[in-house]
């Protein structure tokens, strides 16, 4: 029997690991025995041993200890695990009865009632409460809202809506709902997807107008306002975005017409169920969910198969955000990035190779488009992919390639031959008439080794996207000034502005892009240069082009550098 077909029998069926792969009869094992090892410490201390072993961790980087104590629960309910007990037992949560922080003590004074003629809606401030004044939140909350003072779970953020200092409405913001079927089928996504992206959606756990404010269009003003700043609020506190807005209203008391006024989103009604302790039962009162996209494609990022740049915690190099979306990008069929791949040069031996080289290549070149810079975050992020797609990849056994084969394989290939493949089928899904082109040169720091002199690049690089077209090696006994036509010679720069520092600064490189590439360029022009400089110098308007004829019919000069 083949090794391959050993460890496809060897998997545990109906049962997977936090990173949705299915779990094998070898991490069975392993769960038993770290069971028996730390019987006495409990669930929770063997759910992080397994994360820490396996690296289960969350997109933020902190272990995944709740999608593995998940996990051991499944195992035990299947029978195929034996836990130490519990030492808290589930259910639904006991109302405290002592006073929550900053509630029982003496309500303030709301004053005298506010009207329409005392406040004006523009000038009404909505922002995130300061820490001092959460017990007066929780206050008024707990005395006004006929909810009370909401427990919010995990991400949140409580809000005052304030005109001159007086509070006029308060707004509170928590972890979407796990399960949702009508946002489920608007989004379109799967559960894979949604473990992963559930954290870009925001839940209005509560809304408040306070009793003493009677002041019409006072809600969907101040909701309004409250959606503008939500997502960069979360951003800065929270390290990512917030793409989609969910509400829940009880029809029993509202018609959720702030909400409609705001223009969310009706999505239709709950079956009345609510949770109770792990599970859930049937409370009889359905409720209207509202939803409100806070980005203008975020069903699109949040259903995409590849993380899009909007929800990417990945910065370039260079320190800009990453900006490619792969998912905009052919994969396969013809023209696809397969098929380009498939011109490259395979340097592995044709024994024991499981995943096809173009496939191989086309994972790392899209993981590094989306900002991955080592073989460590590459594997990651291919291991995120939907299994379909590594299906009709025909990767081994429908997974995603190890650290070590992506290391093995970027090793081995020419960097000149990929280089000029990915980068001549990325000029041709990238539009560059109308847009610049940056020529530049950069040494890679850490690329030198002993008396060898570091690697010094020239690439062509978008302005826009920051995407590199083409690059070529500078030899150590020339100059980037030999490089730069060669660099260009097989891009497509029709109507494209290419920009070079003072070094291409050529009458012969001018030439060759007005005349050759059918592009414009914009050169620095230096005190070494001291006769071209004194020409510009001299310039009048009149002298460049459309020229100030007086017939108004101006000709269009491609400039080519000055004698």
């Amino acid at each position: 029997m083949s090794k391959g077909r050993r460890q496809a029998q060897g998997r545990v069926h109906g049962s997977a690991t936090p990173t949705g792969e299915p779990l094998s009869g070898e991490q069975l094992r392993q769960i038993r025995g770290m069971t028996r090892r730390l019987w006495g410490s409990g669930r929770g201390a063997i759910a992080r041993a397994l994360c820490r072993e396996w690296g289960w961790r969350r997109p933020s980087g902190a272990l995944n200890v709740e999608a593995c104590r998940d996990l051991l629960r499944r195992l035990e309910e299947e029978g195929r695990l034996e836990l130490p007990p519990r030492k808290t037992q589930p259910g639904p949560r006991r109302r405290r009865e002592e006073p929550r922080r900053g509630v029982g003590k003496p309500l303030e004074k709301l004053g005298e009632d506010v009207s329409a003629a005392d406040v004006d809606l523009r000038r009404i401030v909505v922002r995130p409460i300061l820490r001092t004044e959460t017990a007066r939140w929780r206050q008024l909350m707990e005395r006004h809202h006929y909810l009370g003072d909401p427990e919010l779970v995990g991400e949140s953020m409580r809000y005052v809506a304030e005109y001159d200092t007086r509070w006029l409405t308060l707004l509170g913001w928590g972890a979407a709902a796990w399960k949702s079927r009508h946002r489920e089928a608007f989004i379109g996504w799967d559960q894979r997807c949604k473990r992963g992206r559930l954290r870009f959606v925001v839940n209005n756990t509560r809304f408040l107008i306070l009793p003493s404010v009677q002041v019409p269009r006072l809600a969907s003003c101040a909701l309004s306002a409250n959606l503008r700043r939500l997502s960069a609020d979360w951003q800065a506190r929270y390290s990512h975005p917030v793409l989609l807005a969910e509400t829940f209203v009880d029809l029993e008391r509202f018609r959720g017409t702030c909400y409609r006024a705001s223009n969310w989103k009706f999505l239709g009604c709950t079956r009345g169920m609510g949770r109770k302790g792990r599970g859930y039962e049937e409370h009889g009162r359905p409720k209207a969910l509202f939803v409100f996209p806070l980005h203008r494609r975020a069903r699109e990022i949040l259903s995409s198969p590849f993380p899009s740049p909007e929800i990417l915690e990945v910065k370039s190099m260079s320190g800009a955000t990453v900006e490619v979306d792969v998912n905009r990008l052919p994969l396969l069929g013809q023209g696809g990035l397969v098929e380009v791949l498939r011109e490259v040069t395979d340097p592995r031996n044709a024994r024991g190779i499981r995943h096809p080289f173009e496939s191989v290549l086309a994972l790392a070149a899209m993981a590094a488009l989306s900002g991955m810079r080592n073989y460590e975050a590459i594997a990651e992020w291919a291991a995120d992919v939907p299994r379909d797609i590594l299906r009709e990849l025909r990767c081994w056994c429908h997974q995603a390639p190890s650290e070590p084969t992506f290391r093995r394989v970027l090793q081995a290939i020419d960097a000149d031959e990929i280089d000029r493949v990915v980068g001549r089928w990325l000029a041709d899904q990238v539009e560059v008439f109308g847009k610049g082109v940056a020529l530049d040169g950069k040494t890679l720091r850490g690329s030198g080794q002993g008396d060898r002199e570091p690697f010094h690049l020239l690439a062509a690089v978008t302005h826009e996207d920051g995407i590199v077209l083409a690059q070529e090696q500078v030899g150590e006994k020339t100059n980037e000034i030999k490089h730069a036509a060669s660099t260009l010679r097989d891009l497509d720069l029709r109507g494209a502005t290419v920009t070079a520092d003072a070094m291409h600064t050529q009458q012969g490189f001018a030439r060759f892009l007005v005349e050759e590439k059918e592009a414009d360029y914009v050169f620095i022009v230096k005190e070494n240069q001291p006769t071209l400089l004194e020409d510009i110098r001299t310039l009048h308007d009149r002298d460049f082009s459309p020229s100030g004829d007086d017939d108004g019919q101006g000709t269009r000069s491609d400039g080519a550098a000055s004698d």
